[in-house]
């Protein structure tokens, strides 16, 4: 069952017209570097929180458990502040006439499609021009080393990048948002934002973002 938008008049709008507006908006604007710019993206926001809990609780001194129940808290805080913050401003959406429309704007933000798009054209036209060029675009994009890479593995690595990105920056904030509106996107991003800064395998992240990478495998 998907989330129910209403207006201000509580007129019932379809969850899908919602979802279908977000997405427009997101292939339509993207992310325009001059908004950014000027205020913070709430993705940047959710990394500053996090870097700020990984300097203050993450500590090489603490033993294994005590990372990991500190890291269970971030992961848990977190996403819990993102629901709420989401609620809230659908709450406020629901105020206004036409509140379902900033809405889908304010989803848009947390939808990845014309990004995941940008980056891979990127690649593209990177290739058309040198591989140097090729390499230096998937560079932005993957998590390797791209000077070892032929034209094919260039153009793989954009390939494979683009199918995982799309699954968690475009087919799951959809699905979230459909199903529970603002909330669940809110809380969605957070997780996959705590995922991508603490959920390494590694000695500094094995413990204290294990919760976080489960949960972001179980979304």
């Amino acid at each position: 069952m998907m989330f129910q938008w209403y207006s201000a008049d509580a007129v019932a709008v379809h969850p899908l017209l919602v979802v279908m507006l977000a997405l427009a908006i997101d292939v339509a604007l993207g992310d325009p570097p001059r908004l950014w710019q000027r205020i913070p993206h709430p993705v940047a926001m959710c990394g500053g929180l996090i870097g700020f809990c990984d300097r203050k609780l993450n500590r090489p001194q603490r033993s294994d458990r005590a990372r990991f129940w500190r890291g269970l808290l971030t992961t848990v805080v977190l996403v819990m502040l993102a629901g709420f913050a989401g609620y809230a401003i659908q709450w406020l959406c629901a105020q206004i006439e036409y509140g379902w429309i900033a809405g889908a704007f304010i989803a848009s933000v947390l939808i990845a499609y014309r990004s995941l798009f940008n980056h891979v054209r990127a690649v593209a036209n990177g290739l058309e021009s040198s591989l140097a060029g090729g390499r230096e675009a998937v560079g932005h994009i993957v998590g390797r080393d791209p000077d070892s890479l032929d034209e094919p593995g260039v153009a793989r690595a954009a390939i494979e990048s683009a199918a995982e990105n799309f699954s968690d920056g475009v087919v799951a904030p959809v699905i979230w948002f459909a199903l529970l509106g603002l909330p669940g996107l809110f809380a969605y991003k957070a997780v996959n934002t705590l995922d991508s800064m603490i959920g390494h395998r590694d000695s500094t992240y094995e413990h204290f973002g294990k919760f976080a990478a489960r949960l972001d495998d179980a979304l």
